[in-house]
This record gives structure tokens, C-alpha cells and sequence, in this order.
């Protein structure tokens, strides 16, 4: 008995060794529980960013023109389309998937610019939903809005695309974000990546962005940023129907 309980150990003990050499070599090993396409979707969103933010290695790029893709926005959209060939709406499973512009300055009266994204039905690809919005109301008490600015901001998920217009201490105007992790009750804080919040201006005043990976803030620090008068957010999130695309 002695004997096969020895046996048992070693072969356990080798097994055990075995898992971990193919972990470091880079071999996939079953996961307890598969994905779902959704949290799929998500991981190859913030695998993007990771990929990115390595790449440049602390290194700024130009966020000056429309169509710079390290402004805040274009970067967000960047990270999007490279991750959703793979994916499609249950409902819609032969559209391609889109993200959202940001509604027009006109569009986002009687709010600031860049508050919020325009609004685009599923069937025509969109896979985002509004979860959750601050508008700062001017009927309520600063505080009074403060308070439903937190509450708000402890909604976050990991994998919410994120949209503001605010004062913040980089800079002033929209700024867009993802977060990579979901709203930390025990530090109340969140966790992001981003493209163009901090930034440099360079050859006659070009503007640089840096892209952020795993920045973190306590959530009054976004409080601090959009609870003003005729700013605010909002918080898009993936639909629970993803699936992964058959052709």
C-alpha cells in the first residue's frame, strides 16, 4: 500500500511538472470553463492594446489630425475593428459589426462635445448598448451630482468603452477610453488603456499622444473630470449575444 501511494505521488508530482513546462513553452492548455464569444471578443480588444502599448514602448505618436489613429477616439475604434472580424450579433449573424461615431456637436446640445455616440441600431451592425449615463443636472446640489457621478462610475465592467466630455487635468474637451478591468470596490478605482490623454506638443506645436495600458484612478478623479455643468459620460457596452461568425 505504502508502494502505490509512493507511485501515486510521483505520477501526480510529474503530471504537475509536465503542465507546467508546456504553460512556459507556450502551448494552450484547457481552460475549466470555455470562453464565451463575448469574453472572447473582450480579450482580443484589450490584447490589442497590450500589443500596442508594448510596441511603442513608451515612444509618443502623432494624435493631431482627423485621421491620426493615436487620437483618443480613432485609437478605441482601432482596437475595435481589429479585434471584431471574428464575431457577429446572434441576431444579425451575416452583419459585419461597427462602432459608433461620436454624435455632433449639435447632436450633443444642450451637453459639451463628445458626451455621447451616435446612435446606431444593431441590425445595422452596432453591437454596443448604452449601460449606463451622467448628465451633470443643474436642478440637482453639486454634491447631489457627485454622488450619481460615483454611482455611476461603479457600473464599469471590464471591456466598457467609455465616453466623456470633461475637464480633466491633461486636457479639456471628449476623451474616449477602455477599461480593462471591472469597477475595484476594495481601492475604488478602474483600470483603463487609452490612447492621447497625456501627450506632448512637438515640431511648432503637433500634438503626440502616448498610449495608456493598465493606467489606474480612483473613480473621484473622473468625478473631479465630468461632473460639471453641460458635461457628463456614458458607458457602452458589448450586447450578451455575440457570437463567433460561421463563414
Amino acid at each position: 500500500m505504502a508502494s502505490a501511494k509512493f507511485t501515486l505521488r510521483r505520477l501526480t508530482g510529474l503530471c504537475l511538472i509536465l503542465i507546467c513546462l508546456l504553460s512556459a513553452a507556450g502551448f494552450p492548455l484547457a481552460s475549466a470553463e470555455e470562453l464565451t464569444p463575448r469574453e472572447s471578443f473582450i480579450n482580443d480588444i484589450i490584447s490589442v492594446a497590450k500589443h500596442e502599448y508594448d510596441e511603442l514602448n513608451g515612444k509618443a505618436r502623432r494624435a493631431h489630425y482627423a485621421g491620426d489613429r493615436y487620437v483618443c477616439k480613432n485609437f478605441t475604434v482601432y482596437l475595435f475593428r481589429e479585434a471584431c472580424g471574428r464575431y457577429a450579433i446572434a441576431e444579425y449573424p451575416s452583419i459585419g459589426l461597427i462602432i459608433p461615431d461620436n454624435k455632433t456637436r449639435e447632436e450633443c446640445k444642450p451637453y459639451a462635445n463628445g458626451v455621447a455616440w451616435k446612435d446606431i441600431p444593431a441590425s445595422d451592425g452596432n453591437p454596443f448598448y448604452e449601460a449606463a449615463s451622467f448628465r451633470y443636472d443643474t436642478n440637482l446640489s453639486k454634491e447631489e451630482n457627485r454622488q450619481l457621478a460615483r454611482e455611476f462610475m461603479r457600473q464599469v465592467q471590464r471591456g466598457d468603452y467609455f465616453q466623456m466630455a470633461a475637464n480633466y487635468y491633461y486636457g479639456v474637451g471628449p476623451h474616449s477610453l477602455v477599461f480593462i478591468a471591472d469597477y475595484d470596490p476594495d481601492t475604488d478605482s478602474v483600470h483603463w488603456t487609452d490612447s492621447n490623454m497625456k501627450g506632448v506638443r512637438r515640431d511648432g506645436g503637433i500634438r503626440y499622444g502616448y498610449v495608456q495600458y493598465d493606467a489606474v484612478k480612483e473613480i473621484d478623479w473622473f468625478v473631479d473630470a465630468f461632473c460639471r455643468k453641460q458635461q457628463g459620460a456614458s458607458i457602452y457596452r458589448l450586447r450578451d449575444d455575440i457570437i463567433f461568425r460561421e463563414d
